[in-house]
């Protein structure tokens, strides 16, 4: 089974939301987790606005990269500059993807505000992994 390794700061938000969202796209076909350079825990807000799509990220834990040292992955893909930069080195022939979205640790404002930050950016994580993935949508 293909194996993905997403790969954000805290594992909080973007990793997190990538995870459930890749899942949804290519559910028993794919085995896909996220983890973070610097392990927080899982963004309330992230849950919520994934919840709107019908995809239940609430069971989720914030991981660390080095609870994957030593396991082979088809991709490592990084959602952020900070956790491209920090990325440790995967054995195998991993192809390697780098996007950079906005970091929604770094929001100020409405709870609504910030929310409206997190949509946009989890609907554009979602068109990159439809991308990558051949134009599928998520189940739900």
């Amino acid at each position: 089974m293909l194996k993905v390794l997403i790969i954000g700061t805290g594992n909080s938000a973007r990793s997190q939301m990538a995870e459930g969202l890749l899942r949804s796209f290519l559910a028993g076909r794919i085995e896909v987790h996220s983890a973070g350079t610097h392990p927080s825990r899982v963004n309330p807000l992230a849950i919520e606005v994934m919840k709107e799509l019908g995809i239940d990220i609430s069971g989720h834990r914030s991981k660390s990269v080095g609870e994957f040292a030593g396991q082979e992955f088809y991709y490592v893909i990084t959602v952020c500059d900070s956790a491209r930069e920090a990325c440790p080195v995967f054995s195998g022939r991993v192809q390697r993807l780098r996007w950079s979205f906005e970091d929604p640790a770094a929001l100020s404002g409405s709870v609504e505000e910030r929310k409206a930050v997190l949509r946009r950016v989890r609907d554009q994580i979602a068109q990159h992994l439809r991308d990558l993935v051949g134009g599928v949508t998520p189940k739900g």
